[in-house]
C-alpha cells in the first residue's frame, strides 16, 4: 500500500499539474495499478477458474481494466489511469480497516483461547511429573506454581493463593482461594503454591469447554448475514446486467460509444457490495469478541441477533438467581442461648453432608469438639440424633420434633426451619436460606432498562420461598414447586404469550433446566457453577454466574443490530443514489470510488464500534497485575 500509494501519488501529479503525456502517466501508474491490485485479479481470475464469476473482485476487474483500455484507445482524450488505480488502492483501505477489526476481534478471543494450559505438575508416589494435562486421570493431586494457569478443575486441598480469572470471567478484581475451594482450568494463580486434587479429566474441563464453544460461535450466520449473502448472490449478476445494458444499449441509438460505455464501468465499480458483504459479518463477529472480552460466551451471531429481540426473560432459582447455597439467617433460642443453641446444632450434625448441616457448620468459626459427640446418627427425611455431654439432642425437621413429641414452633420466613430439641424439651429453631445473589436485583431492574418487557421466574421450591426471593427482586410473575417437566410446560405458556417476532430468553443452570434452555428462543446458561448438561444445551454462557451480564448481553446485541441496520440503510442509500445518477451522466470514476470503497470504509469503521465494551465495564474496579512465572 505504501509504495502503491507513492506512485498514485507521483500519477495525480502527472495527471493534474504537469498534464504528462499518457504513455508517461501509464509507465507510472500501471506499476502502482498490479502493486496494489493484483490480489483483486487473481482472485477473480481464480473465482472465474471455479465458476464462481459475479463477486466484487469480478466488478472492480472489469470496471478498472476497462477503464484502462478506454484510456488507451485512439482518439480518447480523458486519460482515467489515475481513477483506475484508485479503485484498486481505496479498496485496499478499506481491507486493511477490515483486517484491523477482525484483528482485534480476534484478539480478544485468543486472550480467551490463552486459557489452554500447556503443562501439568502431577504428584505420583510423592514425586511431581510434569505431564500434558490429558494425562491426568480424576483424583489425583497436581501443583499449580505461581504465574502459571491451573491446568484442571479441582479442590483446593492444600496452599491459600489469588486467581486471576479475567480470561473466563471478563472479572478485574482477583479471586482469594483456600482449602475446601474449588478452582476451575484457565484461571491463573498469581501469588502462592496451590496443590489440587482433580475434579474432571481435561476433556471434561471448563478450559476444553469453552474452547469448544469459541471455535463453533463464529461458523454460525444470523439471519441478516444469511440474508445479505443470499442478496449478494442475487444482486450483483443484475448490475453486471444493467451495466452492459448501459454500455449497448444508448450506444446502438445514441452513438458516442466511449460515453456510455464509461458511464457502464463508472455504474460498476458503484454497485460493489462490499460494503454490505464485509460490515454485516463484522460487526457480528466485533459483537461476538466484545461478549467475550466480557465473559461471555455467545455461540453464534444468530443467536446475538435473536437476543437483541428479547421481550421476556424466564429465570431459574436456585444457582442463577441464588448462590444455590445455604446459610443461617436468623436463629430463635427459647430454652438456652442463640450461641449455645448454634454450637449444639452444630455439633449434632457433623455427622451429616447435607447442605443445610453444611451452613450450621459454618457458622462455628473457632470449631467445636467433636469428641464430644456420641452415637450420633442421621435419621433420612427428617434430621439428626446425637448424644452430647449424656443428653440426647434431637435436630431436624418438624416430623422429627413429632416424632420425639417435642412441642415446636415455627416461624412464617422464606427459609427452612430447623428445630432443635434437647432430651425431649424444645430449644428453639434456626432458619436456614439460599442466598440472594449480590447482582441479582440489579440485573431484574435493568433488565427492565433494557427494554424487556416482562420477566418470570420458575422454580421448584416452596411458594414461601420463592415468593420471598421473587418480590424482594421484583419479578414479574413467579411460579413455584414445578417439576423439571413442569418446567418446560411453563415456559411454553410464556413463550405461548410473546408477541409474534420477539423472543423469550431462558436463564438456568443445573440438569434440571437442560430442556428449558434448548426449548426457548435464546437459552442462557451460568457457567461458572453449571452443569455441562446446561452449558451444552444453552446459546449463550455467562463465565462468572452474574446474573447483571444478561441485561449487559441484551444492550450488546441490541447495539450490534443497531449497527447491522445503519451499515445497510447507509450502504444501499448511497449505492443507490449514485446509480442512479451515474445512469443520467452526473458522477465519475471519483465519486464511483467513494460510492464503493469510502462506504465501504465507513461501514467497516462503523462496525468497529461494536468492539467497545468500556461502556460495559464497571469504572471501580481495579485491573489485575501482570502476574510474573516463577
Amino acid at each position: 500500500m505504501g509504495i502503491g500509494g507513492t506512485l498514485f501519488a507521483v500519477g495525480l501529479v502527472l495527471h493534474y499539474i504537469v498534464d504528462a503525456s499518457a504513455l508517461v502517466q501509464l509507465a507510472v501508474l500501471l506499476p502502482a495499478y498490479l502493486i496494489v491490485g493484483y490480489d483483486v485479479l487473481l482472485k477473480a481470475a481464480r473465482n472465474i477458474g471455479h465458476g464462481q464469476v459475479f463477486d466484487e473482485n469480478f466488478l472492480m476487474t472489469i470496471a478498472t481494466l476497462g477503464a484502462f483500455l478506454l484510456s488507451a484507445l485512439p482518439g480518447v482524450h480523458e486519460v482515467m489511469f489515475p481513477e483506475a488505480v484508485a479503485v484498486m488502492l481505496f479498496f485496499q483501505v478499506g481491507e486493511w480497516f477490515e483486517r484491523r477489526a477482525v484483528g482485534k476481534t480476534r484478539k480478544s478471543i485468543s486472550d480467551l483461547m490463552d486459557i489452554q494450559p500447556e503443562v501439568a505438575h502431577v504428584l505420583r508416589d510423592g514425586v511431581m511429573e510434569t505431564v500434558d494435562p490429558e494425562e491426568v486421570s480424576v483424583g489425583e493431586r497436581i501443583v499449580v506454581l505461581p504465574g502459571e494457569k491451573i491446568p484442571l478443575d479441582g479442590t483446593v486441598v492444600e496452599g491459600t493463593s489469588t486467581l486471576d480469572t479475567r480470561a473466563l470471567t471478563g472479572e478485574s478484581m482477583p479471586r482469594d482461594v483456600c482449602p475446601g475451594e474449588n478452582v476451575v482450568s484457565g484461571t491463573v494463580n498469581l501469588s502462592s503454591k496451590l496443590t489440587v486434587e482433580v475434579m474432571r479429566e481435561y476433556e471434561d474441563s471448563t478450559a476444553a469447554k469453552v474452547l469448544e464453544l469459541v471455535e463453533d460461535s463464529v461458523s454460525r450466520k444470523a439471519p441478516t448475514e444469511k440474508f445479505i449473502t443470499r442478496f449478494a448472490r442475487y444482486y450483483t449478476p443484475a448490475v453486471v446486467g444493467a451495466a452492459l445494458v448501459i454500455a449497448v444499449v444508448p450506444g446502438l441509438i445514441l452513438g458516442d460509444w466511449m460515453t456510455w460505455v464509461y458511464r457502464a464501468l463508472t455504474f460498476l465499480v458503484v454497485s460493489c457490495p462490499c460494503a454490505l458483504v464485509i460490515s454485516v459479518p463484522l460487526s457480528y463477529f466485533c459483537g461476538i469478541g466484545a461478549a467475550s472480552k466480557l465473559g461471555i460466551l455467545v455461540k453464534g451471531g444468530n443467536f446475538l441477533e435473536a437476543l437483541s429481540k428479547a421481550d421476556t426473560v424466564v429465570f431459574d432459582k436456585t444457582g442463577t438467581l441464588t448462590e444455590g447455597r445455604f446459610e443461617v439467617s436468623k436463629v430463635h433460642a427459647t430454652e438456652m442461648a442463640e450461641d449455645e443453641l448454634l454450637t449444639t446444632a452444630a455439633q449434632a450434625e457433623s455427622v451429616s453432608n447435607h447442605p443445610i448441616s453444611r451452613s450450621i457448620i459454618s457458622t462455628q468459626k473457632d470449631g467445636f469438639s467433636a469428641s464430644e459427640v456420641e452415637n450420633a446418627e442421621e435419621i433420612p427425611g427428617k434430621g439428626v440424633r446425637a448424644v452430647i455431654h449424656g443428653r440426647t439432642v434431637h435436630v431436624g425437621n418438624h416430623r422429627l420434633m413429632n416424632e420425639i413429641g417435642a412441642d415446636y414452633c415455627a416461624e412464617e420466613v422464606a427459609g427452612t426451619n430447623v428445630h432443635v430439641a434437647v432430651d425431649g424439651r424444645y430449644m428453639g429453631h434456626i432458619v436456614v436460606s439460599d442466598v440472594v445473589k449480590a447482582d441479582a436485583e440489579e440485573a431484574i431492574s435493568a433488565l427492565k432498562v433494557a427494554g424487556v418487557r416482562r420477566t418470570v421466574m420458575l422454580s421448584g421450591d416452596s411458594a414461601r420461598i420463592c415468593t420471598d426471593v421473587g418480590t424482594r427482586l421484583g419479578i414479574d410473575d413467579i411460579r413455584y414447586e414445578l417439576l423439571p417437566a413442569d418446567k418446560t410446560d411453563a415456559l411454553e405458556m410464556v413463550m405461548s404469550d410473546c408477541p409474534e417476532g420477539s423472543s423469550v430468553v431462558y436463564v438456568g443452570d443445573g440438569i434440571n433446566d437442560a430442556p428449558s434452555l434448548a426449548r426457548a428462543d435464546i437459552g442462557i446458561a451460568m457457567g461458572g457453577l453449571g452443569s455441562d448438561a446446561a452449558i451444552e444445551a444453552a446459546d449463550i454462557v455467562i463465565m462468572d454466574d452474574a446474573p447483571s451480564k444478561i441485561p449487559t448481553c441484551i444492550d450488546l446485541s441490541k447495539r450490534v443490530n443497531r449497527i447491522v441496520i445503519q451499515n445497510i440503510v447507509f450502504a444501499l442509500g448511497v449505492k443507490f443514489i449514485l446509480l442512479a445518477l451515474t445512469l443520467f451522466g452526473y458522477t465519475n470514476m471519483w465519486m464511483a470510488v467513494f460510492g464503493d470503497v469510502g462506504v465501504s470504509v465507513i461501514a467497516i469503521v462503523n462496525a468497529m464500534r461494536c468492539l467497545n465494551v468500556s461502556r460495559y465495564q464497571p469504572r471501580d474496579r481495579v485491573p489485575v497485575g501482570t502476574p510474573t512465572n516463577a
